[in-house]
């Protein structure tokens, strides 16, 4: 099979899928206010671009700009996608916070080496399962109480240092530009602060370096700690300064493995990324270019395997330095072996099947699993980030606005409430601990170099999206702009990560797009279908490297209000 056609007959157009769609659901498919004529909205939106020089995909349009002009200005795919994550904080400020965090992917062309960087904040100190387990219903889901430090400015301060070549200045620049605009009372705080920053950035003149981790110190170990340090002490939150002024970016290698030639890489275990890995490895023992697009017998499958790689990470995913996660045998062709066979072609499973990795079972003989209040879902946005001489960025910025700390313009996350307050359950928090996040960005290579950047807004079903954009490329054809724009399939079938909502059972969502005889087939398999015509609680976007020209394609879901900009 040709990997890289065109895009075959049956891919639908957007504007064909726009007849049938009126609204953007959250990641558990309900849907928020959006304007009525969405066919002129997508019309307007510049969703996909090409060109050689760079691209970025991102979410709102001020975002990608912000990327573009720092390409266009000389810098690399990683300055890029620090002007677009720090602009981010603003266009999407509804899905990301300057407080919350982000997971940051690099593949640094000119060392040959994929690294993560991990911005995702600990729970402070004060932050104890004592603490939590006192309060009615465990960690809540608002407010300031379940803020975690704030990991995604080092994340970018450290990205710029590590791979860039601008300063913080030239990229918060777009952002600045963005808030002087203003619009929201807390616009001309954040500005100030970040003025403040850049002042301090300007005593180093003539070291770029330095210049960033003073930067650095002046937020985590400076003035800004201090006064959301003072905040949170009159305010009941659990952030202090020394919680601040520990604070590191971790960085790490990723998670690989091997699908149909190709290397797909995610972050570690304290994302929900390598379930994802999981589910790939049982699918490659299934035909699914056979079994065809959007048929009965692929969705089926795919949705088998994701229920099997989802019991396993409600069950051991945690922050690795805290708890004995067993990924090595999670990712065994031995274990992966023994789970495949537990997908019924004609029957949908209607309970959750953790495996025991550690003694090699496919049935774990204690699946009992614990459920709590549950949550809201939020929404998250996306970058990916490319540029001509071969670097990728794949970033998934978060944080749901909690509060706002005082006069410094920062939102600081909720997303203490991806723990649980269980004693003994790997991901109980713990003061020191990253929380088990949806947040997974990822890659896949083809012959040792980047094919595909990926990321997805959407909290659970993040990798759900995830799985199709690369099957649709790899099993079945597809371009980028077709990946992120054709209707796709979810299922709930899985602990929800915000304060634990217990699974939905059987059930399949599926797009109203979808052939009826293909619906009423998976209906008989026993899947509790619910058809919509949204985007199915995900927000993509992707790029594509072409192996031969180095044309990169970019592109974001029209629906999902993402955009792209390329050159």
């Amino acid at each position: 099979m040709n990997s890289f056609r065109k895009a075959a007959p049956i891919c639908l157009t957007v504007a064909a899928l726009s007849v049938a769609i009126a609204a953007t659901p959250t990641a558990d498919g309900q849907a928020p206010d959006q304007p009525q004529d969405e066919a002129v909205q997508q019309k307007n939106t510049t969703w996909k671009a090409s060109g050689k020089r760079g691209g970025v995909a991102a979410g709102g349009q001020g975002a990608v700009d912000a990327g573009m002009t720092i390409l266009k200005a000389d810098g690399n795919a990683m300055d890029a996608a620090a002007a677009t994550i720090l602009a981010l904080s603003v266009t999407d400020s509804g899905s990301f916070c300057f407080g919350g965090e982000v997971p940051i992917m690099v593949y640094d062309a000119k060392r040959d080496v994929t690294e993560v960087l991990c911005g995702q904040g600990v729970a402070p100190k004060l932050a104890t399962q004592e603490f939590f387990a006192k309060k009615s219903g465990g960690i809540p889901g608002k407010g300031i109480t379940p803020a975690a430090v704030p990991g995604a400015f080092d994340a970018v301060i450290t990205t710029l240092d590590r791979y860039g070549t601008k300063t913080f200045a030239e990229c918060v620049a777009p952002t600045l530009k963005l808030l002087d605009k203003g619009g929201k009372d807390w616009h001309a705080n954040l500005a100030r602060t970040l003025r403040r920053m850049v002042e301090v950035e300007k005593t180093s003149p003539n070291d770029r370096k330095r210049g960033l981790r003073l930067v650095a110190d002046y937020f985590y170990r400076g003035p800004i700690a201090k006064e959301i340090d003072a905040f949170c002490k009159a305010n009941g939150g659990l952030i202090r300064y020394t919680d601040m002024a520990t604070h590191v970016t971790r960085i790490e290698d990723p998670v690989t493995i091997d699908y149909r030639g190709h290397k797909i890489v995610k972050c570690g275990v304290w994302t929900q990324g390598p379930y994802l890995l999981q589910t790939m490895k049982m699918l490659e023992g299934f035909d699914l270019g056979a079994m065809g697009f959007h048929k009965a017998d692929s969705i089926h499958v795919a949705a088998e395997a994701l229920k099997l790689g989802l019991a396993d990470r409600d069950k051991y995913f945690a922050d690795p330095l805290f708890a004995d996660v067993p990924l090595k045998e999670l990712l065994s062709d031995e274990y992966i072996a023994l789970r495949r066979p537990l997908i019924d072609m004609k029957k949908a499973s209607q309970i959750q099947r953790p495996g025991d990795p550690r003694k090699m079972l496919a049935l774990h003989p204690d699946p009992k699993m614990m459920y709590g209040p549950g949550e809201e879902d939020y929404d998250t946005t996306t970058c990916v980030v490319a540029d001509g001489q071969g670097n990728v960025v794949a970033a998934t910025p978060s944080g749901f606005s909690g509060v706002v700390a005082g006069n410094t313009g920062i939102y600081l996350s909720t997303r203490l409430q991806q723990f649980n307050a269980w004693a003994g359950h790997p991901n109980c928090i713990e003061p020191g601990k990253r929380p088990r996040i949806t947040l997974t960005p990822g890659m896949v290579f083809k012959n040792g170099k980047p094919l595909l950047s990926i990321s997805v807004a959407g909290g659970d079903m993040q990798d759900q999206c995830a799985l199709q954009l690369i099957t649709n490329h790899i099993d079945f054809g597809f371009n980028a702009a077709d990946c992120v724009s054709l209707p796709r399939f979810g299922t709930n079938h899985f602990i929800n990560s915000f304060r634990q909502k217990a699974p939905k059972l059987g059930n399949l969502n599926l797009h109203s797009e979808m052939k009826k005889e293909v619906i009423d087939e998976l209906k008989n398999r026993g899947h509790k279908v619910n058809v919509n015509s949204g985007v199915m609680g995900a927000n993509p976007v992707m790029i594509r490297i072409d192996p031969v020209t180095r044309v990169i394609d970019a592109a974001g879901d029209p629906k999902a209000k993402r955009h792209a900009g390329a050159w």
